[in-house]
């Protein structure tokens, strides 16, 4: 894996949230759709919200300060990074984490800093990735332990994930589809 291209993926997709946030209608940014779920605001709440809490295991893996964990990948975690994607099954937030990042409705100027902040992490935690010990690693809630590198793919992938749920409630709301 090319931390390199993973970076520059990761800044691409937040590129697309960031220009996609200005077309959706003040009006529909909090709406729920019709058929239920998220609206835009929660979508873009929990994504930028995971996107930070990902770049802090990132960030512990990097620096070191993460009590040792021993451990792999689960069956999960192999599925997900080897496909690049998420299983094709409807997969609800853990518990835990619904705990500590409670999905909100957030403003649309909440989620352009949430992305700016995102993509500093981001930036300051890849160009650190290429040069951390392989064995340092953070628990993931489902997937089993990351190292720094899984991470960075592990953030490009859920941030992939969730283009495509908010192309859905686009469609629900009759708003022209997000760019993939």
């Amino acid at each position: 894996m090319s931390i390199e291209k993973e970076h520059q993926r990761i800044n691409a997709v937040l590129d697309n949230y960031r220009a996609q946030v200005d077309t959706i209608p003040d009006g529909q940014f909090d709406e729920t759709p019709p058929s239920g779920g998220w609206s835009y605001a929660e979508v873009y709440s929990h994504i930028m919200q995971a996107t930070m809490a990902a770049s802090i295991a990132l960030e512990r893996c990097t620096h070191g300060t993460n009590k040792p964990v021993k451990g792999k990948l689960n069956i999960w975690g192999i599925y997900v990074l080897l496909t690049g994607t998420f299983p094709p099954v409807k997969i609800k937030v853990p518990k835990s984490v619904e705990t500590k990042m409670p999905t909100t409705k957030i403003s649309k100027e909440e989620a352009k800093n949430w992305i700016v902040k995102c993509r500093k992490r981001i930036d300051e935690m890849a160009a650190l990735i290429e040069t951390t010990p392989s064995d340092r690693r953070s628990q993931h809630p489902r997937l089993g332990t990351l190292t720094a590198a899984q991470w960075l793919k592990f953030i490009r992938i859920h941030l992939q994930h969730h283009v495509k749920q908010l192309g859905r409630i686009s469609k629900e709301l009759n708003k022209p589809n997000f760019i993939n």
